[in-house]
């Protein structure tokens, strides 16, 4: 076969269906997942702060560095297997190791991320989670809920509680998604004894990325509550602009200036809430798909994944979705009020428009027959030096006729203003 020339990004695009392995973890086992986000600027924060901050870990474990352009990076980091993501805006870190605590949910495993580089992060944190992974009570051959569920009960807050069987009984997974006193999320996987360890993995990593981007879409209600209050304020300024419109082509002009300035302030709310608001859209349907791709299953009669979603977060969903239809809809009468005023000034200037071209009209007229008076002043006046100056020269000549100058001088006159009158017709003529 003759080689072909590949797209410049060929490669690179393919890479990426691979760019999100998933950990590989044993029963029973420990594992921490902590997401780190800027306060500020998130999208435009520097990524070599992130790289940075992971060679320095990388380092005290003397493990290989990542590429240098690379978003995700798996080592060994001591006794712990670790997987690092840089997302869009944040950064994500799981370790994992195998073995259990005597102490369900203990906060010393977190010390694989030790104190002082976690003080050095750059970022703040979203969410941080302990996983206990250990095998499945059976009797029987079947899973012991009754046993399971004293654990549960033990482990969580019941009111809140959700635990489901996922792929197709393989694993039950549970969790209250309450913040402990350590400051972590706790999750609990228990899985049969023949479920493999990649399994395992990538029901870790679907869990991960179900409270990650959770966390990650309630920074759009945090904006859509401070939205609202300043939308409030300008639907009040919008509605008196409006009401203000009635008031006839007078008050117009002032109202379309403090109507430009309301819509100003629109747009920048729009620019300020458009990149927030269309990434906690993304990042819920990021998580309704991971708990669909689950495939839960109710457990013991205990809530889902699902509905606790749907009663405790799909409202918190639905108010951003409100807060941002409300914004649309607020540009939108601010802008169909820009177009009615703007309506209403332009007629107002046609009539006025209108009204110089009449007055226009009537100097017009007013000059023409001002001009037509000059003309007929003109005529007699050139007529009369132009007698003059003929009857000068004719008189000699018709005085052996024995006619005057006087005589000369009235044979002349009418010939003259008649000759002179064609002469000014003519030039007009030409003119126009």
């Amino acid at each position: 076969m003759p080689p072909l020339q590949d797209h410049p990004l060929r490669y690179a695009l393919t890479n990426e269906l691979h760019a999100r392995p998933s950990p590989v973890i044993a029963v029973p086992s420990t594992a921490v997942f902590l997401a780190l986000k800027p306060a500020q600027d998130a999208v435009a924060r520097d990524r070599g702060s992130d790289r940075a901050h992971l060679v320095d870990l990388l380092d005290r474990h003397g493990a290989p560095h990542p590429a240098p352009e690379a978003t995700h990076h798996a080592a060994e980091a001591g006794r712990h297997g670790l997987k690092w993501e840089n997302h869009t805006e944040f950064t994500t870190w799981m370790a994992h190791a195998e073995g259990l605590t005597d102490r369900p949910f203990d906060p010393a495993a977190f010390d694989v991320f030790p104190a002082d580089w976690l003080e050095a992060a750059p970022g703040v944190r979203v969410t941080s989670i302990l996983f206990r992974i250990e095998e499945m009570p059976l009797s029987g051959g079947a899973c012991d809920g009754q046993a399971l569920g004293r654990k549960l009960d033990e482990w969580f807050v019941a009111e809140s509680l959700a635990a489901v069987a996922v792929l197709d009984g393989a694993a039950v997974v549970a969790s209250d998604f309450r913040i402990d006193p350590a400051g972590h999320v706790r999750m609990a996987v228990f899985v049969r004894p023949e479920t493999g360890a990649r399994r395992i993995g990538r029901v870790v990593q679907r869990l991960c990325e179900i409270e990650m981007y959770r966390a990650m879409s309630m920074l759009g209600l945090a904006r859509a509550r401070a939205v609202s209050a300043e939308m409030g304020a300008l639907d009040r300024r919008l509605a008196a602009l409006q009401a203000q419109m009635a008031g006839g082509a007078s008050q117009a002009e002032q109202v379309l200036g403090a109507l430009m300035t309301v819509s100003a302030e629109l747009e920048r709310l729009d620019m300020a809430s458009s990149f927030r608001f269309g990434a906690t859209r993304a990042y819920e349907a990021i998580v309704h798909d991971r708990i669909a791709v689950l495939r839960e299953a109710r457990f013991e009669g205990r809530q889902t994944l699902a509905e606790f979603m749907r009663r405790r977060w799909d409202p918190a969903m639905r108010t951003v979705k409100a807060a941002e239809a409300r914004l649309a809809l607020l540009s939108e009468r601010a802008m169909r009020a820009g177009r009615l005023l703007s309506t209403q000034v332009e007629v107002a200037r046609s009539a006025q428009n209108q009204e110089v071209l009449r007055s226009m009209d009537r100097r017009a007229d007013l000059a023409l027959r001002l001009q037509h008076t000059v003309e007929g002043l003109s005529v007699v006046a050139i007529s009369y030096y132009a007698v003059g100056l003929a009857s000068n020269v004719a008189a000699p000549l018709v005085e052996p006729f024995g006619m005057g100058k006087t005589g000369v001088a009235a044979v002349l006159t009418p010939l003259v203003v008649l000759g002179v009158w064609l002469a000014l017709r003519r030039i007009r003529a030409r003119l126009h």
